[in-house]
């Protein structure tokens, strides 16, 4: 009897403690990609996504999209393979681009690679001067209306010289990407940084609150790390396009000032918009209309901005007395972390 008992009483301490629910944790995974690094932090009360599986999954995003791998797509698209099938992240990722390039009235120009390669910007990092006649050759090639996504996913080109260059939104939907792979796992709260461009999932529940993201200076040098805002977010992307670290002083005048390629005049322009932060409810659009941002006039960002409510802007900008000033939208000041 005093045997059954203690049996008894094991097994029901066995259950006890098998039935009870593990806490709840930061689960942490940083590396390098893109050039870059990144580092996913999500909440869950056992590991439910490993380093292998993100690394894989941004192998398989470069083997789509990166220009810097000759054995991706985007590169063999480049080459002028026109039998290569894309797959689903090429497909989202050109048709994102193809909003933007429409309701920007072609200011953002994923076909705007040759120009990019040209002045030295991609992967052979060849910088050169061009003249106007060159500048002009190259604008044929030009123009996301001369490319088509087909019904069997391959790709034609008006001109095999046109060059894809996605890198200004494609950071953002490998976030984006990641983020769809967290949810599969049933990860619900989660915030994804790669090189910079994030997207903060559900909330941070450990402590209570929501995500919080600081944004750089876009004036600070090279061996500092100085914030200009902290942000709180939930459920939203974020990215920054500006030219960190990058911004010209006119020896003279003193002006700060970046150069972006315009790809209607083919030219770098000359901007006092040093940095734009989009959110919204994907990283790679907030991506796409941050690099638009700082092609686009402050005034024509403004208006801009007034017809997508959706996005929350905050930009950057030198004024006429060469002062870092701050504009943002409405909505964006709902999210200052008090």
């Amino acid at each position: 009897m005093v045997t059954k008992n203690f049996y008894r009483l094991l097994v029901l301490l066995v259950l006890t403690v098998s039935c009870k629910k593990k806490e709840n944790q930061f689960f942490v995974i940083q590396g390098e990609a893109q050039g870059s690094t990144y580092s996913i932090k999500y909440i869950a009360n056992e590991e439910l996504v490993t380093k292998n599986q993100v690394d894989s999954l941004l192998l398989a995003f470069d083997m789509s999209l990166s220009t810097y791998r000759p054995d991706s797509n985007i590169s063999k698209l480049n080459a002028g393979d026109s039998t290569i099938i894309v797959d689903n992240m090429f497909v989202e990722t050109f048709n994102a681009s193809h909003q933007i390039y429409k309701e920007t009235n072609g200011l953002f120009d994923p076909t705007i690679g040759v120009l990019v390669n040209a002045y030295g910007f991609g992967p052979n990092h060849q910088r050169k001067d061009l003249n106007q006649l060159q500048i002009d050759s190259l604008l044929e090639y030009v123009g996301f209306d001369k490319v088509k996504l087909n019904t069997n996913k391959t790709i034609s080109k008006l001109h095999a010289s046109t060059y894809f260059d996605f890198n200004a939104i494609a950071q953002g939907y490998s976030v984006d990407v990641m983020t769809i792979f967290l949810k599969s796992k049933g990860i619900e709260n989660a915030i994804v940084e790669i090189g910079g461009e994030l997207f903060a999932l559900g909330k941070n529940t450990i402590d209570a609150k929501n995500w919080v993201v600081g944004i750089d200076d876009p004036l600070q040098s090279e061996n500092e790390r100085k914030l200009i805002a902290t942000v709180k977010l939930e459920n939203l992307g974020m990215a920054t396009s500006g030219n960190y670290r990058k911004v010209v002083i006119d020896s003279i005048t003193g002006e700060k000032f970046v150069h972006t390629i315009n790809p209607k005049t083919g030219k770098p322009q000359k901007s006092n918009v040093l940095s734009a932060t989009v959110l919204t409810s994907t990283c790679k659009m907030a991506d796409g209309y941050a690099t638009a941002f700082m092609v686009m006039s402050l005034e024509q960002s403004k208006l801009f901005i007034k017809q997508h409510p959706g996005l929350y802007v905050m930009i950057m900008y030198a004024d006429e007395n060469n002062e870092l000033q701050r504009f943002t939208s409405e909505n964006f000041n709902q999210l200052f972390k008090e």
